[in-house]
């Protein structure tokens, strides 16, 4: 098979098809909205130092990181270009329960949540469009395909802004109906991240297949650094083993499918991007929850109350 092929490759959606991922999207992010509330954006101000520590890791480190581990590993340009933007996207929706279960600060990772997903609608544009033209392999896909970063941001809003405020609201002014209606909210989230993972690696199955092995390696490597670049930024700041965990698993857990939705609606499906992106959602359930049997053997520094 020529090796060109894997760049090659696209899936293609109707409008119909990408408006009904793209709304599917929106409902799982409000879902995740249901849970927030405006204290834990001011947690950020009454007690900063792990909350920002953790977005800096997120927003500045992993694409950095990421850019240089692309430069060595040196993968098919579309795969490269797949790691880039899950680098660029906020956490996932399964980070705090990942995070309970590893005996983390939940507290610190509601924070990093509510305000990376905020963050992300002018974070995630930025550094899919700087750290993917910076690279002299991913920077022709950027150009075919004519990214305009504010063309993202809309989308990146849509998606996530717009659901989070209507998902808070409901919270702040309706707490009983987002009482009743949080849990099949969160079992949809779980089973519709699991359809749209499985349907973009089903599309592209023969081509997981021929190159399933640069797919994992890439993405075992990267959700390695992901996760210790989390950890050990806050062990670097001195940050209790408790906040460390919680900034390890908001890292580590990335929002793959928001990445997804970038792929089909800005790079036309393109296979390498759908297919790391796609394979990225599923390792990083696996590594989050070895993650979390990990840390759950360890005895958290005294003091630092867990749930």
């Amino acid at each position: 098979m020529d090796p060109v092929t894997l760049d090659q490759v696209q899936l293609n959606f109707n409008p119909s098809g990408l408006a009904v991922i793209n709304g599917a999207i929106g409902l799982m992010m409000l879902g995740v909205a249901l849970d927030l509330k405006l204290a834990d954006f001011k947690r950020i101000v009454t007690s900063p130092k792990a909350p920002v520590i953790g977005l800096a890791a997120q927003f500045i480190l992993l694409p950095a990181f990421t850019f240089l581990l692309v430069m060595i590993l040196r993968p098919f340009p579309s795969v490269a270009l797949g790691m880039m933007l899950v680098a660029a996207c906020p956490g996932g929706n399964l980070s705090n329960i990942m995070t309970y279960l590893s005996r983390g600060s939940t507290a610190v990772s509601i924070s990093m949540t509510a305000v990376s997903t905020m963050a992300a609608i002018v974070m995630t544009p930025l550094n899919i469009s700087f750290w993917g033209r910076m690279n002299p392999d991913t920077a022709p896909i950027l150009q075919q395909v004519r990214l305009d970063p504010v063309d993202v941001f809309i989308t990146v809003f849509i998606i996530l802004g717009i659901p989070s405020i209507i998902g808070m609201s409901l919270g702040r002014y309706m707490p009983t109906l987002a009482d009743r209606v949080r849990k099949p909210f969160k079992i949809f989230s779980l089973v519709f991240f699991i359809l749209i993972v499985a349907g973009a690696l089903a599309a592209n199955w023969h081509y997981f297949l021929a190159y399933v092995g640069i797919v994992m390696v890439a993405v075992l490597l990267h959700n390695a650094l992901a996760l210790n670049i989390g950890y050990w930024s806050g062990r670097l700041f001195r940050l209790p083993e408790a906040d460390c965990r919680a900034v390890c698993v908001e890292v580590g857990i990335q929002n793959s499918a928001l990445g997804l939705v970038l792929v089909f609606n800005f790079f036309n499906g393109l296979g390498g991007m759908a297919i790391l992106v796609a394979w990225w959602g599923i390792w990083h359930i696996i590594s989050g929850l070895l993650t979390a049997f990990f840390f759950s053997r360890l005895r958290p520094d005294p003091g630092v109350v867990t749930p």
